[in-house]
């Protein structure tokens, strides 16, 4: 049985297949997958659509509230400014990514969002995860378009 953070390494190479930086996204309550989305940025032609912004957003509706305080994320990259935001109003209880994102992420590189005063969720974060396997997608995606 594939792990969560398997599903949303799958959830990236699809969104590779689409042409999408491949950054995948599971939310998850209770050890069952609630929601899962992969970017969708060039698809959609939305730069909001970023893997946990639509799966956040799927989680919600699925759940009917705004608060998914007992859901976890599972994604493929450290998440950026907006998702962090995302994640910290949802007040979603653990995060879990894979590659860190010195350039964009904004959990441990950046400006570290959850650590910052006004922040006023900080959900339990944990680093690291397959992080070989999401950073060579990453790679091998710029590396093809260069």
């Amino acid at each position: 049985m594939p792990s969560f953070m398997d599903m949303a390494l799958a959830e990236a190479r699809t969104a590779a297949a689409r042409g999408e930086v491949p950054v995948g996204c599971v939310v998850v309550r209770g050890g069952e997958v609630v929601a899962c989305a992969g970017n969708r940025t060039v698809t959609d032609r939305d730069p909001t659509a970023h893997a946990e912004m639509i799966a956040i957003r799927q989680a919600a509706a699925l759940l009917d509230s705004e608060r998914l305080e007992d859901c976890d994320v599972y994604v493929t990259l450290e998440p950026c400014a907006m998702c962090a935001g995302a994640i910290a109003f949802a007040r979603i209880r653990r995060l879990y990514y894979g590659a860190t994102d010195p350039k964009g992420g904004a959990v441990d590189s950046g400006v570290k969002f959850f650590a910052s005063p006004t922040c006023h969720h900080r959900p339990e974060v944990y680093g690291g995860l397959a992080e070989a396997e999401a950073s060579i997608l990453l790679k091998s995606f710029f590396e093809e378009r260069r």
